[in-house]
This record gives C-alpha cells, sequence and structure tokens, in this order.
C-alpha cells in the first residue's frame, strides 16, 4: 500500500471512530500511548486558530512545525495543527479535555508519526 493510501486509511479510521464532537479514550493498555491530532474535516480557519493557540498563546515551543523544522510543512496544515495540538496536550499532562480545541481534536492510540515521515509526534510517559 503506498504512503498516500496508509495516510488516507488513517484519516477514514479517525474519521469513523470519532462519536459527536470529542472522542475520549478511557483504557489504555500498559506501555500504550495517546496522542492528540486534529480532527478530519476540520474547517482550515479552526486549525489556524489551534495552531496559534498553542504556538502563541500556550507558552509551547513549536519550533518543529516551523520552517526548517521537522514537521515544517506549509502545503499540509492538517498535520502541522495536529503537531502543535499534540505539543500542548502532552505538556498537559495527556488530560483528554486538554485535546478539545473547540471540538476539533481527537485522541488517537496510533501513533500518527508513522503515517508522516521524519515528522515525530511527541509522547511523554
Amino acid at each position: 500500500m503506498t504512503k498516500a493510501q496508509i495516510c488516507f486509511s488513517f484519516i477514514i479510521l479517525l474519521y469513523i471512530s470519532s462519536v459527536g464532537n470529542f472522542m475520549r479514550v478511557n483504557a489504555q493498555a500498559p506501555g500504550q500511548g495517546s496522542w492528540c491530532v486534529a480532527k478530519p474535516g476540520t474547517p482550515i480557519e479552526q486549525l489556524v486558530k489551534n495552531l496559534n493557540y498553542v504556538c502563541s498563546n500556550s507558552g509551547i515551543h513549536c519550533e518543529v512545525v516551523s520552517k526548517g523544522g521537522t514537521c515544517y510543512d506549509p502545503i499540509n496544515l492538517y498535520n502541522s495543527a495536529s503537531v502543535a495540538m499534540n505539543l500542548y496536550y502532552q505538556n498537559q499532562g495527556r488530560h483528554y479535555s486538554k485535546c478539545d480545541f473547540e471540538g476539533s481534536g481527537i485522541i488517537t492510540v496510533t501513533d500518527p508519526s508513522e503515517f508522516y515521515g521524519c515528522c515525530i509526534y511527541e509522547f511523554y510517559k
């Protein structure tokens, strides 16, 4: 399967698995992680708002999504916003409420890094 098909399948899986405005993960197997990403179909305006909030107003360092960073991609705003949202979620202790972003965030237990080449989504134990 090509990388694009895998990425598209991941997005569809996230969309199908989200119910309502927010998906909450209640239980995790030992050693299993969780990451916050932008919900598929989130409007560009909300992605920009999330990115600006995390990188300008929350004290999170967003060099990874800035020009020259390993996750910098001016064409893929979905990925940039997801990386920033995940940084915030991880830094806030992975509390599900810290991934809401006005209903545009979703928690996944599949590491999104697997779908974005050298872009590594942070995970803090």
